[in-house]
């Protein structure tokens, strides 16, 4: 959880609503489950509580052509996986802001010509060049996405906060302690700390989120947090969903390093940290 600041900067918005500012959302690996399943129902549920800019888009990056099929395949996500109904009044205006890009990973053409269609959108909507570069792809390509990125001059912040670039990094980080380090180096070389989030969306799930509420702000069960009054500890990590389509990923990932390193070592955290000293980013990482 690399958050050193804000993921997504706010600003006010008539009386005290704050909102995020204007971005253009980019998902490498548009194709893949996370993004029809998780990423996309997640932003129009933003979208239904008032809770998005008007000036915003989602780009979606992937390597197939599926120029044809991909919003119909968005819509079908956010329908059948958000418990959307198909006739929300709110669905179609959201799905126009929804693009699709086509590029290999490995293409510095297509990154340039990423970047002029970022640039071209900007000016459509008024994005103000602010960009959410979220990487839901297979760990190998995490580094070449990023050094992309940096030699097409699309990481850089502008001076004095004319605008901002974020980079959010899905787990797994590496294979081994050695290749997270490699890993991280290579990040380091092109981002600023302040600009990568490793993030793993287990820890938006509310039960999870629920965890430190209920150690840290419930009044009864607060003060016999501690190992004079519990003995132990289980924890159960139960899945509804399969493995599916995520096959490949599986083949290299495993589950253990998917689950158990991740998922269920965040929770153990959560459930035996300390009291941070305040709730801040950085105070609940230390």
């Amino acid at each position: 959880m690399g958050v050193a600041t804000t993921l997504w900067p706010v600003e006010q918005s008539g009386g005290d609503k704050r909102l995020p500012e204007p971005c253009i959302f980019v998902v490498f690996g548009a194709s893949g489950d996370l993004t029809k399943r998780k990423l996309l129902p997640a932003l129009f549920h933003l979208r239904q509580t008032g809770l998005l800019p008007e000036e915003f888009a989602v780009v979606g990056v992937a390597r197939r052509d599926l120029s044809e099929i991909f919003v119909p395949d968005i819509k079908d996500g956010i329908v059948k996986g958000g418990g959307v109904a198909e006739t929300d009044p709110q669905l179609d205006s959201f799905l126009d802001r929804v693009k699709y890009f086509q590029t290999n990973f490995d293409d510095d053409d297509g990154f340039e010509r990423l970047k002029h269609y970022l640039a071209e959108l900007d000016g459509e909507l008024g994005t103000r060049g602010n960009r959410l570069f979220y990487l839901a792809v297979a760990p190998e390509y995490f580094a070449d996405i990023i050094a992309r990125l940096g030699a097409h001059g699309m990481t850089q912040s502008g001076e004095e906060g004319a605008h901002w670039v974020r980079v959010v990094i899905e787990k797994p980080f590496g294979t081994d302690l050695e290749s997270a380090k490699k890993l991280n180096d290579d990040v380091n070389a092109v981002l600023s700390e302040d600009q990568v989030f490793r993030i793993d969306h287990y820890l938006g799930k509310e039960t999870v989120q629920n965890i430190l509420f209920f150690r840290f702000g419930n009044g009864i069960f607060e003060p016999i947090w501690n190992r004079n009054y519990i003995e132990r500890v289980e924890l159960t990590l139960a899945e509804t969903v399969g493995v599916e389509g995520r096959g490949p990923f599986y083949e290299k990932a495993g589950a253990l390093r998917d689950i158990l390193q991740n998922h269920a070592m965040e929770v153990l955290a959560l459930i035996a940290m300390e009291p941070p000293e305040s709730f801040h980013a950085e105070a609940g990482r230390s």
